[in-house]
């Protein structure tokens, strides 16, 4: 609806290269020598780009920034684009097979050596074909110890307290490729296949001691574990979208195919002695298990998409998705034998082989509408899901089948330019993984227990949505609105069942019905011009009532937290930057099985400022300071600041640069996080890097741009 020039540089003239090489390092008194080392590469000639970087250090870092990421890394696969008829673009994010299994590791704890390496290549040929190929690399060395400390409330003044020591070390590497090829076959047809393969391998070893008492300090059992890991895993995923446009207007066709697969080996080695002080049931369990894992899951699914004019205003969509879901897992535990030295004999309580088949059919139909300000479309799918789960070590076949009614609806209204109000509805459900399903104990803690469930059925997702934001060019000034409901019926949690007498703790997902969660969150920005600066604040509120069943018995876990957010911006080239950011919530906890009430306030500040001197050199600092109120669980605040600062010159128009950088510099950096769950309050104490020196060189380098003609 508007003209817009579209500049474009000649192929001829984009032609070059660009990088940076980031050394630095420090000697440490009580620690180790602290390093970081950082290599980026980029050239480019047309439409063809090849990136190349090497990471390696011992700080926290792994992997690229998000700065660095757009320039070296390229890998927005997951990430498409796509703009309506007002010009209006909209990103989504999907998974792309990125679900591989593996556990998160947050670097702000514990100690991590690490080595990042990749290569990105793209090519574009006749403005029709596009390449994209990126092989990376990644290898961590990771050790941490924590300290845990969980109360478990058992209604009136009766609890179990829970003082546990772990010393973890990891060590991992694995190998990622990923490609995509789009083509845009003619005027009508476009094609786009996807393909992404990993594989990684991981070492590790935990060494937990674990002893639980009574509210009188009473003790209840205790236990001391070393656990083996020895893991390898392979992904693979790929996938096609095809587009066809009729020669009738509006008239399109989209098939979209997707798979992706994950198997994984793994041999553990498990010694440990449990011993409990059960008055009625004292016992002694000392374990020497081998437990060798295989498991393995696929996934495909089709879907058609085909849309059908009606009139200028309404369109018909029909859609039919097919997906079918399968997964192994084969778990055989052994236990040691002195007399022959080996693992022979079987644990058959600890022993399962279990076959899952899951397929869902879901057809669909929606009218579109749309008209000058306002769209609407509204419609249903219908899903019908088939269980086929085998338990072959019991020979026991379990079938289900559901009928699931997919309703959606929204309401676009676009009042005035950059000014919208939106509402809309999504129904959608959840599919139990093969892990909740296998009715498996695990043997690695004897006191708290997790064994699978058969009987789980889809969850199902009522999700209510209503916005408003614009935005004002002319006064730089933007705002937003929005509310957020979605309530779960069949919602997949867990039962947990306490022996208040062993401390042992035996969790089961089951379904339960009354989770709700909603969400009101809205926003200001705007500049001041007289004071040359951008203010922003954001009131938020959130609530959640969560369906959680201990010993049997079905409670409500409800979560209030209203909050308030500021932040101010003021900079001028190369003379400062400052911004200031304030969030402040009121946080009320409250379970229907205990009487304990748990509310405070928590307040998290950062500041972040450069004053640049002569406009060579530059002071940096970045400050941080997270606090939290004392509860009647917490009988203390809690505050954890964390104050850097850097020191730098630059030479030769920036393009070197030398630093000195102290990270930590009050040395009280912790990490102490503290949740509530249910009728659960759990404190956990991680390690963390400490304040250390770092001195440093950069050579940001690019050759000479090319002369106009």
């Amino acid at each position: 609806t508007q003209k817009t020039i579209n500049l474009k540089l000649k192929d001829n003239k984009k032609i070059g290269y660009f990088g940076k090489i980031d050394v630095s390092g420090g000697l440490q008194k009580n620690i180790d020598d602290r390093y970081n080392n950082n290599i980026l590469y980029s050239t480019f000639k047309g439409k063809r780009k090849l990136s190349a970087f090497v990471l390696n250090g011992n700080t926290g870092q792994d992997g690229l920034s998000w700065q660095d990421s757009e320039k070296y890394g390229g890998d927005n696969d997951n990430y498409s684009a796509s703009i309506d008829d007002d010009g209006g673009v909209m990103f989504t994010y999907t998974s792309g097979g990125s679900s591989d299994g593996e556990p998160y590791v947050n670097t702000d704890n514990g100690f991590i050596k690490n080595i990042n390496a990749g290569l990105q290549y793209s090519n574009k040929w006749k403005d029709k074909n596009t390449l994209n190929l990126s092989p990376k690399y990644n290898a961590q060395d990771y050790s941490n110890s924590t300290k845990t400390y969980m109360q478990q409330l058992l209604g009136g003044d009766s609890s179990l307290n829970t003082y546990s020591n772990s010393d973890a070390h990891v060590n991992r590497y694995n190998v990622k490729l990923s490609g995509s090829y789009d083509m845009k076959i003619d005027s009508m047809n476009s094609l786009k296949l996807t393909l992404k393969a990993s594989y990684y391998h991981t070492e590790s070893e935990t060494y937990q001691t674990a002893e639980t008492k009574r509210e009188t300090g009473n003790q209840v059992n205790n236990s001391n574990s070393l656990t083996k890991t020895n893991t390898d895993k392979q992904t693979l995923y790929g996938s096609f979208l095809f587009r066809h446009k009729f020669k009738k207007a509006r008239r399109t066709l989209s098939i979209n195919g997707d798979f992706n697969t994950l198997n994984s080996t793994g041999d553990n080695y498990l010694t440990s002695h449990n011993e409990s002080f059960d008055p009625n049931n004292p016992f002694v369990i000392d374990k020497n298990q081998f437990i060798n894992n295989d498991k393995n899951t696929q996934q495909a699914t089709a879907t058609f998409i085909y849309t059908e004019p009606l009139s200028k205003k309404f369109s018909l969509e029909l859609s039919h998705q097919i997906s079918f879901i399968s997964g192994k897992n084969n778990q055989q535990t052994f236990t040691y034998t002195p007399a022959t030295a080996k693992y022979d004999v079987v644990v058959d309580s600890l022993t399962n082989d279990f076959d899952q088949k899951i397929s869902v059919n879901k057809p669909g139909a929606k009218i579109n509408y749309s008209y000058k300000k306002i769209k609407y479309n509204f419609g249903s799918s219908f899903g019908f899901t088939q269980y086929d789960l085998l338990d072959k070590t019991f020979n026991k076949d379990y079938i289900r089948n559901y009928i699931n009614f997919f309703p959606s609806a929204s309401f676009k209204y676009s009042y005035k330019s950059n000014h919208n109000l939106s509402i809309s509805y999504n129904g959608y459900n959840t599919q139990p993984t093969i892990n909740q399903l296998q009715p498996l104990r695990n043997s690695t803690d004897e006191f708290n227990q997790y064994i699978g469930n058969p009987n789980l059925k889809p969850s199902f997702s009522n999700s209510f949505n209503v916005s408003n934001n614009g935005y004002n060019f002319i006064k730089d000034k933007f705002v937003y609105q929005g509310f957020r409901l979605t309530t779960t019926s069949n919602s997949i949690t867990n039962n947990r069942v306490i022996n208040a007498n062993s401390g042992k703790i035996t969790t089961q997902p089951i379904n339960t019905n009354g989770s709700i969660s909603a969400n009101l969150y809205s926003g200001i920005g705007f500049k001041v011009k007289k004071l040359d600066a951008r203010f922003q604040l954001g009131p938020g509120f959130y609530y959640n009532r969560f369906a959680d069943v201990t010993n049997n018995i079905l409670s409500y876990s409800k979560t209030f937290t209203p909050s308030f957010n500021f932040n101010f911006q003021k900079n001028k080239d190369k003379k400062y930057d400052f911004s200031i950011n304030n969030s402040i919530n009121y946080n009320y906890n409250k379970n229907s099985q205990s009487t304990v009430k748990n509310n405070y306030i928590s307040n998290s500040l950062n500041f972040n400022g450069t004053l640049y001197i002569h406009k060579v050199w530059s002071i940096g600092t970045d400050y941080e300071l997270n606090s939290r109120q004392k509860t009647d669980l917490i009988t203390s605040n809690l505050s954890n600041s964390l104050w850097s600062g850097k020191l730098q010159r630059t030479f030769k128009n920036n393009e070197f640069t030398t630093y000195f950088k102290v990270r930590d510099i009050l040395n009280r950096n912790i990490g102490i996080d503290r949740n509530f769950y249910g009728n659960t309050f759990t404190e956990v104490v991680n390690d963390r890097l400490k304040r250390y020196f770092l001195l440093g060189f950069t050579w940001d380098f690019k050759n000479k741009a090319p002369k106009a003609n």
